[in-house]
């Protein structure tokens, strides 16, 4: 992993990933509810406890609203649990400030939707180089890296393309390249394929374990795609807001 880089002036430093061997995405006693208008409780998750180890890929099934996507909320500090910590490298994002928050995704978390949420006036490169520009970094230094993330992806002859001229499987691939912009510990995806034709998915989801196996990127899919789940180390179904392990994507 690339070395941490300087909190942004005025802002207090993000959760740095502690050395040696913490894993890179952790889940203790995890709990989300969600309260209505007239106060009824809502326990989406319920002391869901999970560990992800470096280079792990852990596929979450489940049903629609069992709350899979809450859970990658959480994982992804994009939300935070009523009760429970998510741990990034070992450190606690417990009482992080919502600036904190940010710095910890754009440094250590990767994120990849059913929609890719490109930025459509923008070229391919320039979506990549957009965290990278975030976390600080030199024009110079973030072009390049994007360029070399691009290329990884199969599109280093698409840099200069804007959304509208790419394919959906294209347009997917500039999210994963945008993505693994600046190295982070744990790539976090919510139907990565959901949107693409059979053809395109397996064409991503061959790519996504490629990326795996050439940077030992630990992962959390959360799918409904049977073949995607099954090629995971781990598939985990989330049923009554708790995390169960399966043994083969059959029963998932």
């Amino acid at each position: 992993m690339s070395e941490p880089r300087a909190a942004v002036a005025g802002e207090e430093p993000a959760a740095q990933p502690a050395a040696g061997v913490a894993p890179p995405l952790e889940a203790r006693s995890l709990e989300r509810v969600f309260v209505g208008g007239d106060g009824t409780e809502l326990h989406v998750l319920q002391g869901v406890e999970l560990r992800v180890d470096p280079g792990e890929v852990v596929a979450v099934v489940g049903a629609s609203g069992a709350g899979k996507s809450t859970l990658l909320h959480l994982l992804g500090a994009l939300d935070r649990p009523t009760r429970g910590e998510v741990r990034v490298g070992g450190r606690s994002l417990a009482g992080l400030s919502a600036e904190a928050l940010a710095a910890v995704r754009n440094r250590y978390l990767g994120f990849v939707f059913q929609f890719h949420h490109l930025l459509r006036e923008f070229s391919a490169l320039e979506n990549v180089m957009m965290p990278m520009l975030i976390a600080g970094m030199e024009r110079a230094e973030a072009r390049r890296l994007a360029e070399e993330r691009l290329a990884a992806v199969g599109l280093a002859g698409r840099l200069d393309h804007r959304p509208g001229q790419l394919s959906g499987g294209e347009q997917q691939r500039v999210a994963v390249a945008r993505a693994l912009a600046n190295d982070p510990l744990v790539l976090l995806a919510d139907e990565p394929s959901g949107n693409l034709d059979e053809h395109t998915s397996e064409r991503l989801h061959d790519l996504l374990f490629e990326l795996r196996d050439r940077r030992g990127l630990a992962m959390v899919l959360v799918t409904h795609n049977r073949e995607l789940a099954a090629r995971a180390d781990r598939i985990l179904r989330l049923e009554d807001g708790v995390l169960h392990p399966l043994e083969d994507a059959d029963d998932g």
